[in-house]
């Protein structure tokens, strides 16, 4: 089989072997993978600071006919993102990241835009300390990308289009939202204001580098954070591990 080179993000490393490491990897082009990096505990020669857990990476590597994994030949450092090692809660958001789009995009799921998404995560994280709404941004666009957007154009029960006006709230189960008259606000049916709804619909839509750009209240943060909360678990059918260092 050809040979490639991907640009890659680096999630996951693991000793395999006395002198190898087992890499998980998330490429631009062929979604995330799994390979073998041979001798790289031993001499890192050919991966010279190119196998950092988060760093951006040129990969070069090959599947070999009858396996499942990988081999990777060579890598390329291109940016080790360093502001995610400078603190406890940037490195733990990192974590996050990597373990929700482990949830959402299996191995060999091809998702361009979710790379581009992890890439620009790190890059804001690596210079931006704004870990609530780097998390609110990135939390609300990855559902998205993995097929679980939040419906925000009209009433889940009832049907009625949203206008922009009013509260609504947010119905767990129906991964949407609902006029007041069809649900009341709880602390399972999280309240959301018009400019909170126009917020998550401007994140759901828009490419990051616009999404980024979004001035977040804190009153949007504080109404955003439970419903995220909520939509994730009930969708992907568990709490995420790193979560409760972020919590």
């Amino acid at each position: 089989m050809a040979t490639h080179i991907s640009d890659a993000i680096i999630m996951r490393t693991w000793e395999f072997g006395e002198t190898d490491l087992l890499v998980s990897f998330f490429t631009s082009d062929r979604g995330r993978l799994k390979g073998v990096a041979k001798g790289a505990r031993k001499s890192r020669k050919r991966f010279a600071n190119c196998l950092d857990l988060f760093s951006l990476v040129k990969l070069e590597y090959e599947l070999k006919r009858g396996r499942e994994l990988y081999f990777l030949h060579s890598g390329k450092f291109v940016h080790a993102f360093p502001g995610i090692r400078s603190d406890f809660s940037s490195l733990s958001l990192a974590s996050y990241m990597i373990e929700l789009t482990e949830i959402l995009f299996p191995v060999g799921v091809v998702a361009k835009r979710m790379f581009e998404l992890l890439n620009g995560s790190f890059s804001a994280l690596d210079e931006d300390k704004k870990i609530d709404k780097l998390r609110i941004l990135f939390e609300t666009k990855a559902m998205a990308l993995g097929g679980y957007r939040i419906n925000l154009d009209k009433c889940c029960d009832c049907g009625r289009p949203y206008a922009g006006e009013g509260r609504a709230a947010f119905k767990q189960s129906k991964g949407g939202i609902a006029c007041l008259k069809c649900g009341q606000e709880s602390k399972l049916s999280p309240g959301l204001g018009p400019s909170t709804v126009k917020a998550l619909r401007v994140i759901q839509s828009t490419p990051w580098g616009k999404a980024q750009a979004l001035d977040l209240t804190n009153e949007m943060v504080h109404e955003i954070k439970p419903v995220l909360k909520l939509h994730i678990e009930y969708r992907i059918g568990q709490r995420l591990k790193t979560a409760e260092y972020l919590d």
